[in-house]
């Protein structure tokens, strides 16, 4: 029995038109079948009715060139040139030539005056694909030609204008190659105006068919088999496999089964790793070789550690805390159990035998207390708690003592949580809600009450004095945060979208003032204090706060599994929270300021911490239907990709 072929014109595969001169088979494998293709289908269409930059991102081989060429010839330069240039292959001695063109003479062979590839591009779209890979020198000339939309080319001193769109690829983490310094953070920002991530093809398994039919056709009529087909058998062992070389390897697998095959029915396709498996088993430790194997390709740190770590969890989660059964599931002793746990801080250290000498409170305090990592950002209810420093007081009686560690925003809370970094922190509405749809295990374990104006978009330029006035600008805001959260519903309700702005992702800081008065930025969205900051110290102008937009609550959240594993230390931590509210001294705020270093104002400083509540809140039944509503809009707008369940991830302490 052969496998149903999709047509030669089926809608899920791109009519070769749509290609600018295809000179391979995966010039034209654009499948939309899956329902993750789906999406991004709808995303790029959306992206090729614009002219911003774009910032493409996905594992070696998901088609990020093919995507390219879609928003191309979707857009109105589909009838200029389409150019892909592989940064990676560029000579660092001739990059700036390569790139931005050369004079007769400008150097040893230059023999001849010739257009580098973005004069070659103009009035069409010019790919920079493996964009991680431009070295620094040619990254500073790049930002002044998006900057200046002109280039100079070597031994010139003459400007000639350009018209093109650039579109970025790349499969590293450029945040990362920021933080490592090896790629400028404003050229970032310059290329991610609109951002598109590939899946890999292992979580588009839709895809597979009709790509496997698509490079059967292809090699079928070169090798003289138009009528090739896979059997079911072949057909269900390339949709068992995991992909790990994505649409290129698919491609390269169809070919080699053809150069096999003894007739037009493909009976075996070859894979590197075989799927067909007589347990269960070696399916688990191959996916699980695979995953760790992108994460060491990923430069990923402490693999090991955290691999440890995520089986001890999840076993911890699923048993609800009983160490005999999560160490039965992991075919490990309770002993072996009970020392990760001790380890990871999910409980208290054993005591252990001591010498005469030594003191039980003095072993406590070396060895015999768990740890409670706690996240905190500049200010706010934890930053104060931190400063007083009283609550290891607090956890001591129940064998453990807080680790804190400062982030520059909720999100980042979030992700450490996620990682298994921290266990207890602050954050936001629109931080919480975008982790429930990227799967990190936490818990709401309460609210403060809203606070409206403490969130909104200042302005300099005398310009904007409305939203409608944001339309091309470039806003700068911490992404997922509750600014971000803001500056969408306002956008929505003008009828306007992300793509009618230039977003800036950035974490908070007060350089952004300075930036906003270059007109480096054009706006910035933020939050207390910085946003009394900036225009009480630097001269910013509110545009609009949050009142009768957005809510701006601030939520208690917590690592899952140490929540299931320590509830009386969870209500420790909101008690001690709640405490700080009835003592709190006069000097608190200054101390606050003076500690993460911020230029404010002590009587400033003092109404900011005037206006927090410290009241830790129970999720009750409308803040969690005004979360699920803010989740809904952001499934809606294809932001997440699935439907969360707020609910789900509310704490229900006993």
């Amino acid at each position: 029995m052969n496998w149903t072929r999709v047509p030669r014109n089926s809608s899920s595969v791109a009519p070769a038109k749509t290609i600018a001169q295809p000179t391979t088979a995966r010039a034209t494998a654009m499948v939309f079948v899956d329902p993750i293709s789906r999406k991004l289908k709808d995303e790029l269409d959306t992206i090729a009715r614009t002219d911003a930059p774009v910032l493409i991102t996905g594992e070696t081989g998901t088609g990020k060139e093919i995507a390219a060429r879609y928003v191309h010839l979707n857009s109105a330069r589909r009838t200029g040139p389409f150019l892909a240039v592989n940064c990676g292959a560029l000579s660092e001695s001739l990059v700036d030539a390569e790139l931005f063109g050369h004079e007769r003479g400008a150097f040893t062979g230059a023999i001849t005056s010739e257009a580098g590839w973005f004069e070659a591009a103009n009035g069409g779209t010019l790919l920079l694909d493996e964009i991680g890979d431009l070295p620094q020198r040619a990254q500073v000339k790049l930002l002044r030609v998006l900057q200046e939309r002109e280039v100079v080319r070597v031994g010139s001193r003459q400007a000639r204008p350009i018209d093109i769109r650039l579109i970025a690829a790349t499969n590293v983490n450029l945040e990362r190659a920021v933080e490592a310094k090896t790629f400028r953070q404003d050229l970032l920002y310059r290329l991610n105006v609109l951002t598109v991530k590939l899946a890999p093809l292992r979580k588009r398994k839709g895809d597979i068919a009709p790509l496997a039919e698509f490079f059967l056709n292809h090699y079928g009529a070169r090798f003289g088999w138009p009528d090739a087909s896979l059997s079911e058998r072949a057909m269900r062992k390339l949709l068992d496999y995991s992909w790990p070389g994505n649409i290129r390897e698919l491609q390269n697998v169809i070919h080699n089964a053809l150069l096999l095959a003894q007739d037009a029915e493909v009976t075996d396709v070859p894979l590197v790793e075989t799927i067909e498996h007589e347990d269960d088993t070696i399916d688990f430790e191959a996916n699980l070789r695979q995953t760790i194997n992108e994460a060491l390709a990923r430069n990923e740190r402490d693999v090991l550690k955290r691999v440890t770590q995520c089986a001890i969890v999840c076993a911890f989660e699923r048993e609800k805390a009983n160490q005999v059964r999560a160490a039965e599931a992991l075919g490990v002793t309770r002993n072996e159990f009970r020392t990760h746990l001790s380890h990871m801080g999910l409980i208290a250290q054993r005591k252990t035998a001591a010498s005469p000498q030594k003191t039980t409170t003095e072993l406590r305090g070396a060895t015999g207390l768990g740890v409670v990592r706690v996240g905190y950002q500049h200010f706010g209810t934890l930053a104060a708690l931190h400063v007083l420093g009283s609550l290891d007081e607090r956890l001591r009686p129940l064998g453990f003592r807080s680790r804190w560690s400062e982030f520059g925003s909720g999100p980042a809370i979030l992700d450490a949580i996620g990682k298994g970094e921290i266990d207890f922190g602050v954050t936001g509405e629109a931080a919480t809600v975008f982790a429930l749809g990227t799967g990190v295990p936490f818990y709401y374990i309460g609210h403060e009450p809203p606070a409206p104006c403490d969130v909104g978009i200042v302005v300099t330029n005398r310009t904007i004095v409305s939203v409608d006035d944001l339309r091309g600008k470039r806003v700068a805001f911490s992404k997922w945060s509750n600014a971000d959260h803001l500056l969408m519903s306002l956008l929505k309700s003008r009828g306007l979208s992300p793509t009618d702005i230039e977003p800036v992702y950035i974490s908070p800081s007060l350089d952004l003032v300075a930036e906003l008065e270059k007109g480096v930025i054009d706006a910035w969205a933020i939050w207390a204090p910085m946003l009394s900051i900036a225009g009480a110290r630097h001269g910013a102008r509110l545009l609009v706060d949050g009142v009768g937009r957005v809510q701006n609550r601030q939520f208690y959240v917590a690592r899952r599994a140490f929540a299931i594993g320590h509830p009386n230390v969870v209500d420790a931590l909101l008690s001690e929270v709640e405490s700080v509210r009835d003592r709190r001294p006069v000097s608190l705020a200054p101390r606050v300021a003076e500690t993460r270093g911020l230029n404010l104002d002590p009587a400033a400083a003092q109404r900011y911490f005037d206006s927090l509540e410290f009241q830790p809140r129970a999720m009750d039944e409308n803040v969690i239907s005004e979360q699920q509503e803010i989740a809904d809009a952001y499934f809606s707008a294809r932001h997440l990709p699935s439907r969360v369940l707020v609910s789900s991830a509310v704490w229900r302490s006993s």
